[in-house]
């Protein structure tokens, strides 16, 4: 072999791998997570100590701890059929589509061209030529077009698309637990409502029993009128009281409906006379793994990820932009196209390099650098957000039994002295007003001891959601398993295959039924 013709086989190969080697420059800045400095364990105490490493990881299906059939059912019920949690799984799938999109700027573009025309020329045109005045024309061919990556903006655009659909896929985790916590704290308020009615039944039963009472003293000469006066006034004021609450409970019942894909005209949930929720032993771990167990977290962090590609795309912007274009067929007045004369073909590229545009590029480049800034600002403020809520949780948790232990005494005492009052008042040894303020303050530290009860189970719910509710960032998509298809799959676009665990229904018509009554309890 010839130097001339080893030289013609080794330069083609030496510009592919020039132009391998310059697409390979990436633009964008080192990226790493910050490293927070957090205490080694919380300020609060929880009600609970841990006592098996098994025990430090919440379950995904966290309110099963809380032992309540009725919100097991209602809580499968929502994640099957809530649409605001369904619309956020569309939102990752067209997240997904946009990573497609940004793709496919890194390949080849192909496509075919024909065309057909006939045209006539004026006869009485100006410098008109001799020939022909009718004449037609046909063609076919290709297009092709490439743009060489030579400094990763498509790269980087690309990842970008990747990193927001993993923020989009953190974000439908926040509004699946978001939901989750607010059917369970809704529920719990449901039964505590339930809880405070039963209180006032008693209680109208007790009173109308003292209104007959006073009755009696009444007409026995016993008691004045003031006295049936004040035992009525109990009476009525307690009544309104409870169709006030009845009011409470029905718009929370409303609330539990749409959040399970309910019209509220057709959905009941049984009233109960108690609470009958469990205590959960809570693993709250430590604060440095709060970064990894909050879906708004992780959220964020693909945020910043993202802003840090748009860095790399600003200054790419500063080097020649380069692109190929290639197309070639036919072309020829009639239909003999196939003929090789007939043949035509252009290929070229073309290059363009910013000189002089006013600072455009720069201050595009320093509006990312910004972005990129406030994206660490606004990552460092949810961090600690979170780790204020916990605390709150954590507080709240601890104080609130002990609070609802002291009620639950009071109102034993209140009890006692309602009855040991009324006692005293039937034999005439007690005025009716001792027996109307131990009334008052036995319906008071009932009802107190009720209300703090159920706070207490909402701020377990609270500090569960907190914590994250059993989701980790492993559970997030890799940034490979956002795509949704191949380069050549036609098939099967419609409904892309699950990626981290987030699927979309394929007959959403089956939850058009709104009639369903609340789900049983087994």
């Amino acid at each position: 072999m010839s130097m001339r013709s080893l030289r013609r086989a080794i330069l083609p190969g030496c510009a592919i791998l020039s132009l391998a080697a310059l697409s390979a420059c990436d633009l964008a800045p080192d990226y790493k997570t910050p490293t927070f400095i957090v205490p080694a364990a919380w300020h609060g105490q929880g009600a609970f100590s841990i006592a098996t490493p098994a025990d430090t990881q919440l379950p995904s299906d966290w309110w099963t701890l809380l032992r309540d059939p009725q919100l097991d059912a209602l809580e499968s019920r929502a994640m099957t059929q809530n649409a605001d949690l369904q619309a956020a799984a569309e939102r990752f799938v067209q997240a997904r589509a946009m990573v497609m999109q940004a793709r496919a700027d890194l390949l080849p573009h192909f496509g075919l061209a024909f065309g057909a025309s006939d045209n006539k020329q004026s006869a009485d045109r100006l410098f008109r030529y001799k020939g022909a005045i009718t004449q037609t024309d046909e063609f076919y061919g290709g297009l092709a077009s490439w743009e060489p990556d030579f400094w990763s903006q498509i790269r980087n655009q690309v990842r970008m698309s990747k990193y927001a659909a993993q923020e989009r896929a953190a974000k439908y985790a926040a509004a699946r637990l978001s939901l989750q916590a607010e059917l369970a704290t809704d529920y719990v308020m449901l039964r505590g409502y339930d809880a405070q009615d039963a209180i006032y039944r008693q209680s109208i039963a007790y009173y109308e029993r003292a209104v007959d009472v006073t009755r009696t003293q009444l007409t026995n000469q016993a008691a004045p009128k003031l006295d049936l006066d004040r035992a009525q006034n109990r009476l009525y004021v307690t009544q309104a009281a409870e169709l006030d609450l009845q009011a409470e409970r029905e718009v929370t019942e409303h609330a539990i409906a749409i959040l399970t894909n309910s019209a509220p005209q057709s959905f009941h949930i049984a009233p109960r006379d108690t609470i009958g929720l469990a205590r959960v032993a809570i693993p709250t771990g430590i604060p440095s793994t709060l970064l990894q167990r909050r879906p708004d977290i992780a959220a964020s962090e693909r945020e910043m990820a993202q802003a840090n590609r748009a860095i790399g795309v600003a200054r790419a912007a500063f080097y020649p932009h380069i692109s190929l274009n290639a197309n070639g067929g036919f072309d020829a007045n009639g239909f003999d196209l196939a003929n090789l004369a007939n043949s035509m073909w252009s290929y070229g590229a073309s290059a363009s390099m910013p000189i002089f545009e006013g600072g455009l590029r720069r201050a595009a480049m320093q509006s990312s650098w910004s972005a990129y800034r406030e994206t660490r600002d606004t990552y460092r403020g949810t961090v600690l957000s979170a780790f204020r809520e916990v605390e709150d949780g954590i507080s709240r948790e601890s104080r609130l039994w002990a609070e609802n232990d002291r009620l639950k005494q009071a109102a034993a005492a209140a009890i006692d002295m309602q009855s040991m009052t009324m006692s005293l008042y039937k034999g005439g040894l007690s005025a009716y007003l001792d027996a109307i303020i131990a009334q008052e303050a036995a319906l008071d530290a009932r009802i107190s001891q009720v209300q703090v009860e159920a706070r207490y189970f909402e701020a377990e719910v609270g500090l569960i959601r907190a914590l994250g509710g059993g989701w980790s960032d492993r559970l997030l998509p890799t940034p490979d398993q956002t795509m949704t298809f191949d380069v050549l799959q036609y098939q099967g676009i419609h409904h892309p295959a699950p990626a981290g665990g987030i699927d979309i229904s394929t007959h959403p018509e089956a939850f058009e039924n709104l009639t369903a009554s609340a789900p049983a309890a087994h």
